[in-house]
């Protein structure tokens, strides 16, 4: 049985990070707060390799996915966990694509054997999440993110087929690898895709995630945040992946103070 936390990860060409850091700060603990100024410092830390690192901001991502095609309301928006849901708003706000959204809770977790697997985080099973949208005329299902593409293809292939042959999916950014995968079941409209092969020459998380223990869902075990895991800090950050885990672990006990202790 392997483990992720111990396996060798490659050094990615270009390492993207979405910054859904900063306005969550600012709302929560004001502009003038220490967390908000380590915040800062850590968005400039992590691009201190400028050429490997980049920074992804909402705006940009938003207007891309906008600009590419005009579409009526959809009677149905899915979005796929709190993340796709957002997104879902925020697009609507702009565009009124979505003025009825759905949000099914289900995320990619490690089983435990090196792989990963779709759970759902609530007490239906993802079909039964979905039974809404079997009579809707035209749906539109949403993500923040297609890396591996395994959670988008998961909920499409969960539709019936009539539904998802009047499906149109979303998502602000991804890896141009993974979409054909996606491609072959419905069309997509993508804000942001990196091209390159995933992992090898491209990858993504959200600034979140690095400081926040609610990226790394495993199975039967607590939830880590990136810095949880030296390994993969120090091949996204090679030289200086000491400092980023530093701050990051100052700025998780600012963010999270009641959260318990967590053994990788």
């Amino acid at each position: 049985m392997s483990d992720p936390s111990r396996e060798a990860t490659p050094i990615p060409q270009i390492f993207y990070i979405h910054d859904d850091l900063s306005d969550a700060v600012r709302q929560e603990h004001g502009v003038h707060s220490l967390a908000f100024q380590l915040t800062q410092e850590l968005l400039r830390l992590v691009r201190r390799d400028p050429h490997r690192v980049v920074v992804l901001a909402l705006e940009d991502q938003l207007n891309r996915l906008i600009a590419q095609d005009e579409h009526a309301p959809f009677p149905l928006a899915i979005g796929i966990g709190d993340a796709g849901a957002r997104v879902a708003r925020q697009l609507h706000e702009r565009t009124g694509w979505f003025p009825v959204i759905r949000q099914v809770d289900v995320t990619r977790e490690e089983d435990g054997q090196g792989g990963y697997a779709l759970v759902s985080t609530g007490t239906q099973p993802l079909q039964r999440q979905l039974q809404e949208t079997a009579t809707v005329p035209a749906l539109a299902v949403v993500d923040d993110t297609i890396f591996s593409g395994l959670t988008m293809r998961s909920v499409l292939q969960a539709l019936p087929t009539a539904v998802l042959a009047r499906t149109h999916a979303f998502c602000l950014r991804g890896v141009a690898e993974s979409l054909p995968s996606v491609q072959a079941l419905c069309p997509i409209s993508i804000g942001f895709a990196a091209p390159g092969r995933i992992l090898e020459d491209v990858s993504f998380i959200n600034a979140a995630g690095l400081v926040r223990r609610i990226s790394i869902r495993r199975a039967g075990q607590p939830s880590l945040a990136f810095f949880d895991r030296p390994v993969w800090m120090h091949a996204w950050f090679p030289g200086y992946a000491a400092e980023v885990i530093a701050l990051c672990q100052r700025l998780h006990a600012l963010l999270e103070p009641e959260a318990p202790a967590v053994v990788p």
